[in-house]
Parts: structure tokens; sequence; C-alpha cells
């Protein structure tokens, strides 16, 4: 589920999303192994950088929908008990003290985009796509939200989630998701390049003492907020327009909403 080697270093730790079938979509599962992972790179001394990836051709296409389908007729405190199991790896890696890179090895989609987000750096080539396309299948990007409006420029988010858009690697960049954009089959030769920067010219310890004053601007309320976006996550699931999207997309049918505003046009 979570392939884990250091091919790149000793002091380098890679986690690879290896469910390429389903590409490398979240689930509780996942999710929870994900962050595990994580947690024990993080408590290792030996390591100094962590890069995350996925097998296959896509990083993340987000949340596994047909996961989610069965989830809507679950109960509230069942649908609570998951998001607080997405929002945990995410909280796991906006919390780690060794950097953390995304190698965004294809699309990275909705929760997948929000993977790439909370990482320190991310990389990618021309090719893959991203976005927040949560409210296109009738939900609300709830949890990611309170990290990337601790990241962005609020009209960057509002525009991104709003539109619920994909969008190439250049806007990426340009929104400063992407940290760079590789060549074409330069993806790896510029992840070895950051992490060895990383690792070899930088003190661990003073990077750990940054990462945790980085976070403290936000400390007040981000509890507080990340409490109500696991609620917010949760009551979504069951609204009517939420399973309905999620029914259509994976009957791969046209949404209900864009056959009601065409009928009428």
């Amino acid at each position: 589920m979570i392939k884990i080697d250091r091919h790149l270093h000793p002091g380098v730790v890679t986690l690879s999303i290896n469910r390429p079938e389903k590409r490398n979509a979240l689930d509780a599962r996942v999710a929870g192994a994900l962050t595990d992972a994580i947690k024990e790179a993080d408590s290792d001394d030996s390591t100094r950088v962590i890069v995350l990836t996925g097998r296959g051709k896509a990083f993340s296409a987000g949340a596994d929908l047909a996961a989610l389908q069965s989830l809507a007729d679950a109960s509230f405190d069942d649908n609570l008990e998951d998001s607080r199991t997405l929002a945990a790896l995410f909280e796991t890696i906006y919390r780690t003290d060794k950097p953390v890179v995304a190698r965004v090895n294809g699309h990275a989609i909705a929760g997948g985009c929000g993977l790439v987000a909370v990482c320190d750096f991310a990389v990618a080539e021309e090719g893959p796509l991203f976005g927040f396309t949560e409210v296109r299948i009738g939900f609300v990007p709830a949890i990611i939200s309170v990290y990337l409006l601790e990241r962005y420029p609020a009209h960057l988010v509002r525009r991104a989630f709003l539109t619920g858009e994909t969008f190439g690697a250049a806007q990426a960049h340009e929104m400063g998701l992407l940290s760079q954009v590789a060549g074409p089959g330069g993806l790896d030769a510029a992840v070895r390049d950051l992490v060895q920067r990383l690792g070899r010219e930088t003190s661990g310890a003073a990077v750990s003492a940054t990462k945790r004053l980085l976070r403290a601007r936000h400390a007040a309320d981000h509890e507080e907020r990340l409490a109500a976006a696991i609620d917010l996550n949760a009551r979504a699931r069951s609204t009517p327009e939420c399973r309905a999207g999620v029914a259509a997309f994976l009957a791969k049918a046209p949404m209900p909403w864009t056959q009601n505003w065409d009928t009428h046009q």
C-alpha cells in the first residue's frame, strides 16, 4: 500500500502511494498507512528529507469515490471518524520537523492536490493536471482549506475552490503550488538536486526549528479551524447533491446540476 525506500540517499526516505490501479486514490486505509509512515520517518534521526510520490501514472486522484459513496449512508459518527483520518494525514505532513518534498509523477486532483499543497516543496514536469475539483461532484474542499488559506493568497484559493477547474504545471507554479517545473524527463534529476541541497547544505536542527517557527504564526486558531473543517467534511458527504454527484461520477453520467442547467437553456 505504501512503498518505503531510501534509494536517493540513506538520509532520504521516499514514500510511494502504491495503488496505481486506483490512481493512488485515498481511502482510510491508505491515509492511515501513509500517516504512520510519515510519522516513522519524521521520528528517525537519520532522516533528513521525506519525499512523497505515487506509483504508476498518477500522483493521487484524491478521495476514493467508491469508498465515499459507501460512507454516504453511514452514520455521522462513521463519517466524522473517516474525516479525522484524512485530516490526520494532512496534519502529520504539516507538523513534520523534516522537510517534505512532493515528487508529482502525474495528475494530482482534489485530495491529491491537497497532498501536494501541504508539502514544503513540490516538483513536477509539464503534463500533470492539478485541481481542487470537489465542488464539481457536490463536495466541499473543507479540510485542505485550513492549510491553503495559511499558505496562499485568498483570491487564488477562492478561484481554485469555487470553479473546481483543473490547471497545468505552469499555472500551478505561478500560484506557488509547485516550487519547480522540471524539463521533459527531468523530474527525478530535479528531485535529487533539491533533496541534495536540503540534506547537504542545511542544518537539520535549524530546519526543524524554522518549520516550528513558521507554524507558530497560525497556531492560535489552527486547531479550531481544523475541527470545524473536519465536521463540515463529514456533513457534506451525506448531502443530496454530494450523493448524486458521486453516483453520477462513478456511473460516468452527467452531473444533475449540469442537466438542470442545460434543460433551461
